[in-house]
């Protein structure tokens, strides 16, 4: 008999949350995006769940520099007329409440440089992305291996941009990856036709909480 390559191990897995951020989410805020208000409880309650196991949780975030230096090359000249979206040290960059029940600011200087700013839980860690995939020249590749995580749940904003990107590159790793599917914006259905192509599995947010194990009896080393 093969070996199932595919099948999620939760026992191994950390959640990946992506662009949980005020100006992607609020729907006040100029730049929304449309649909994730509207999975962010979903989102939260999946990362309840992960907190509950004693799981580890990554929080994906942009910060767009006011030069535009940092900036996807099709948003530059609009950062650079002078629009601020998810700049640094403003409210519309910090994680939504949902997600961020002790209230921690982000330390933008440290995440610029690269670094992972850890959360009061020691289990819970934000980090900086340049572009779509939270691989692309961040360390997040060698935090999960540290961790021997080999199973990847993603949630978050939004599905044809961040997500996808990130899927992408995780399957190249060889990571066995979960899409929330009802904790992700603007997810469609040849989108969920093109994920289990490449082998990822759609589960939603009940359904990963319940296969989560029992809390670890002591968290993992940071």
């Amino acid at each position: 008999m093969h070996p199932d390559y595919l099948a999620p191990h939760y026992a191994n897995s950390a959640l990946l949350c992506i662009d949980m951020q005020n100006d992607f989410v609020l729907p006040q805020a100029d730049y929304a995006i449309p649909g994730t208000h509207e999975v962010a409880p979903a989102v939260a309650l999946l990362a309840n769940h992960f907190r509950t196991a004693g799981r580890p949780i990554y929080h994906a975030v942009r910060l767009y520099l006011p030069d535009g230096s940092n900036v996807d090359a099709c948003r530059r000249a609009l950062i650079q007329s002078g629009r601020q979206i998810v700049a640094p040290g403003s409210s519309g960059a910090e994680l939504i409440d949902l997600l961020n029940p002790s209230g921690e600011r982000m330390d933008t200087d440290r995440l610029l440089s690269g670094d992972f700013q850890w959360l009061r839980s020691g289990l819970e860690a934000i980090f900086y992305k340049p572009r779509w995939s939270a691989f692309h020249e961040t360390r997040l590749h060698t935090e999960l291996q540290a961790r021997r995580i080999d199973t990847l749940v993603i949630a978050g904003c939004n599905y044809p941009n961040c997500p996808r990107a990130t899927i992408y590159d995780a399957t190249s790793l060889d990571y066995r990856v979960v899409l929330a599917k009802d904790a992700v914006s603007r997810l469609y259905p040849q989108g969920e036709e093109e994920m289990r192509g490449i082998g990822v599995t759609l589960s939603s947010f009940q359904e990963i909480g319940a296969l989560l194990p029992p809390a670890l009896t002591s968290p993992p080393t940071q």
